[in-house]
């Protein structure tokens, strides 16, 4: 069998004709724009799907070398904090607080009821926390990690439950935010707010105005100023680390950085920020990121997985779903913001925190209406503060069935 393997240059050329690609099949398909399914999935699904298929039948295995990944998700973050002005964070009262109280629920429940349903089943109960938050808000990350362990400890297959289970949740994570924020916006009749300009993401209210608003200099400055800002974001991440020993990714460093600077040109203006440049490296950086994760998703890990597991996968998704719908809309105040963090929580809930992202910037590209609430809300509690629960919860749990 034929091996191809794609450097960074040519890696990064496939993203950008998914993204292409994913656009034009969208803006051709009602059907993908009236549940918002994000563009770079869409293409990018399609070439992990073609890929899959060439190693199935033994006619090529091909490699990506996807190393630019991170540093488009770092700049995407930091774009994110850009947009954390304090004013915002104000406006969101107490939602950021029960968010984040629904993702630390969502954490304990999606381990316990994998656990429970693993016993039922007949399987080792920590197969059921690999199925469970582990890989389905930890992501692969979290499954390659807690997988390790949980085999050390002398579970065989943790690590192929939690990798497989990682990029069920990772698809379906992708494919349900969506459909799911528009079933609510339509379900009850909200109107999509017409906001004036409050952060970065409002320019998606006026695309072909800001397009010619964002000459060269203005994208140069603010690429200069991200660039800046994740650079001192590695810094800041590396040393509280060193100091704590806790791990805090490039990504929340860079986005807590940003969130510091947003806040300064808020009170004294000195640091300019030009929102249609860092809009426009925002998207771009997302799909392209996102674009990359999907072309280089191993669907074929799916093909391991067991009925049982693969049930809890499936309950797990059901479950969560309902959950999005009937409970936490109503929680979040049943209105324009709450159907669109309820896209994000689908996104992290089942894969991970860039996929809440792409499910949002759909729902609000599709409804013309951007909410600063939820861009800020969600990625701080689902990237951040939801592993203050869930690390140690994983940690335990494995060590007790273990």
């Amino acid at each position: 069998m034929t091996t191809f393997s794609f450097d960074s240059l040519t890696t990064l050329l496939i993203s950008v004709l998914c993204l292409l690609a994913g656009v034009y099949l969208k803006n051709r398909s009602r059907l993908l724009q009236k549940f918002c399914i994000p563009s770079p999935v869409i293409g990018g699904f399609l070439v992990s799907l073609s890929v899959w298929l060439l190693l199935s039948f033994n006619l090529a295995e091909i490699r990506f070398d996807t190393s630019l990944q991170n540093p488009l998700m770092v700049a995407f973050f930091t774009t994110v904090g850009l947009e954390g002005s304090l004013k915002v964070l104000r406006s969101g009262d107490k939602t950021l607080l029960m968010y984040l109280g629904i993702c630390w629920v969502l954490a304990l429940f999606q381990n316990t009821f994998g656990a429970a349903l693993a016993a039922a089943l007949g399987e080792h109960p920590v197969i059921g926390v690999m199925a469970g938050a582990v890989s389905l808000t930890g992501g692969h990350g979290g499954a390659a990690t807690f997988g390790a362990m949980a085999e050390a400890l002398g579970v065989p297959s943790a690590s192929v439950a939690a990798v497989s289970s990682a990029t069920f949740g990772l698809i379906a994570g992708s494919l349900l935010g969506g459909p799911a924020a528009h079933y609510l916006i339509r379900r009850h009749r909200i109107a999509p707010p017409s906001r004036p300009d409050t952060g970065i993401q409002d320019t998606l209210q006026r695309p072909s105005e800001n397009a010619a608003r964002c000459t060269p200099q203005h994208f140069l400055s603010m690429l200069a100023l991200i660039l800046g800002i994740m650079t001192a974001g590695r810094f800041l991440s590396e040393w509280f680390t060193g100091l704590t020993g806790f791990v805090l990714p490039a990504y929340v460093g860079a986005m807590l950085v940003a969130v510091l600077v947003r806040n300064l040109h808020d009170c004294t203006g000195l640091l300019p920020l030009h929102p249609p440049a860092v809009h426009l490296i925002s998207e771009t950086s997302l799909g392209l990121f996102l674009g990359m994760a999907m072309i280089s998703l191993k669907i074929w890990q799916l093909q391991s997985i067991a009925a049982p597991l693969l049930l809890i996968l499936f309950l797990q998704t059901a479950v969560l779903s309902a959950l999005a719908i009937f409970i936490v809309f109503r929680l979040l105040g049943r209105d324009y913001d709450a159907a669109v963090m309820c896209a994000g929580l689908m996104g992290h809930g089942l894969g991970a925190t860039p996929n809440g992202m792409a499910n949002m910037s759909a729902v609000c590209e599709r409804y013309r209406a951007h909410s600063a609430k939820a861009f800020m809300i969600v990625p701080l509690s689902g990237a951040v503060l939801i592993d203050i629960v869930a690390i140690p919860y994983h940690t335990y749990l494995i060590n007790l069935f273990t």
